[in-house]
């Protein structure tokens, strides 16, 4: 997810930390110090509490990786970013049971959480005040102990209602979806879910906009694309499931040796509707010239240099007989249009963002204009 830095690993998760996560420290250090005239002291406060905050939002998403791991689901990583926590998971399990698991798992750490911090307030003396905490820009005199506290522990109950909200992506979408799922097919309960917490985004940001609230507008609009994303991608992958390279992929490709020149591969971008280009000894594989890369090396090197110094040489490949939804995950998290088919070490051609999309609208309409796979 972008550029990040590791911080550590939890049972075999990868924690990180995203580059700009320093502007939310920026943004606490304003708040409660240059903005609430409060100096270096409210400065120094909203580091410490936004550091805490983000100690609550790590357990949060440590909470859906460790019921993911118990179903035997891979967690890729947990990257911090400004907005919140990202749990990356290789797949959501399409049981409801589990589902549900998984995704109720993040919010009820965080009431644990609320419970154990209201217990030890009470023990500890602390005076708790959710009046004080819910506006304790106004209403708390001093940023002391009894405001760090209140800070928290209303922030972590809002943390654990707002992800209940039965709007993807949201826990509490997946909650519903695996609730609907428990008595109909997944991708009509996905379907449902979806529209849902489209609704209620079309009546949070009503709202937000009546009360001038443009932050409120703000996350309506999140949950809006955030549900349309999870249906359309839910369903290219039923559309999809079954489907192999074999049945798409483009044969009829045009390559570059190494030592073509890069004029040769502009040429071809111009000349056909080609903007991928594997780079073949024979039909042997040996690197690729992505759009993106020809691009780059234009604006660095002369027409003349030979694609050898340019291309991508460490090059993800895939093989005829794969699932085309994992190709096309694949295709989606290395950031590129195209990946080389290959069988061995012989080339055979290209796989595309644009196949894929052609094959999933065929299949959308008429699931037999497909022919059957090849062996």
């Amino acid at each position: 997810m972008g550029a990040s830095i590791h911080l550590l690993s939890v049972r075999g998760i990868d924690i990180r930390m995203h580059i700009t996560f320093p502007l939310i420290l920026i943004w606490g250090a304003l708040q409660f110090g240059l903005f609430s005239d409060r100096g270096l002291s409210g400065a120094i406060f909203g580091v410490v509490v936004t550091l805490l905050l983000f100690i609550i939002v790590l357990l949060h998403e440590l909470g859906h990786s460790f019921a993911a791991q118990y179903y035997g689901v891979e967690v890729k990583q947990i990257v911090l970013l400004p907005i919140g926590g990202v749990a990356q998971l290789a797949s959501i399990p399409e049981k409801p049971s589990q589902e549900f698991v998984i995704a109720i798992a993040g919010p009820l750490v965080n009431f644990i959480l609320a419970i154990l911090m209201l217990i030890f307030g009470l023990l500890a003396g602390f005076r708790v005040s959710l009046a004080g905490a819910a506006d304790i820009f106004r209403t708390m005199e001093a940023l002391g102990a009894d405001a760090l506290f209140n800070y928290l522990f209303l922030t972590n109950l809002f943390l654990a209602i707002f992800n209940l909200l039965p709007a993807f992506p949201m826990d509490g979408g997946r909650v519903l979806r695996a609730i609907l799922a428990s008595q109909m097919n997944y991708v009509r309960a996905t379907i449902i879910a979806a529209s849902i917490g489209q609704a209620l985004a079309w009546a949070l940001g009503l709202w937000g906009f009546l009360q001038g609230g443009f932050f409120i507008i703000l996350i309506a609009i999140f949950i809006y694309l955030g549900a349309g994303h999870e249906r359309q991608s839910v369903q290219l992958r039923h559309t999809l499931g079954g489907l192999r390279v074999d049945q798409a992929y483009s044969r009829q490709v045009r390559t570059l040796s190494p030592d073509s020149a890069l004029r040769a591969a502009v040429e071809l971008t111009l000349s056909t509707f080609q903007a991928d280009f594997p780079v073949c000894e024979g039909d042997r594989l040996v690197g690729l010239l992505p759009y993106t890369r020809l691009i780059e090396a234009l604006n660095q090197y002369e027409t003349s240099t030979p694609v050898a110094e340019v291309m991508l040489t460490d090059v993800l490949t895939v093989a005829p007989d794969e699932e085309m939804v994992a190709v096309q995950q694949r295709l989606a998290e290395s950031n590129l249009d195209a990946l080389p088919v290959v069988d061995g070490e012989r080339f055979l051609g290209l796989i595309t963002s644009r196949d894929i999309s052609e094959l999933y609208r065929l299949v959308s309409i008429q699931p037999d204009l497909i022919p059957a796979r090849a062996g």
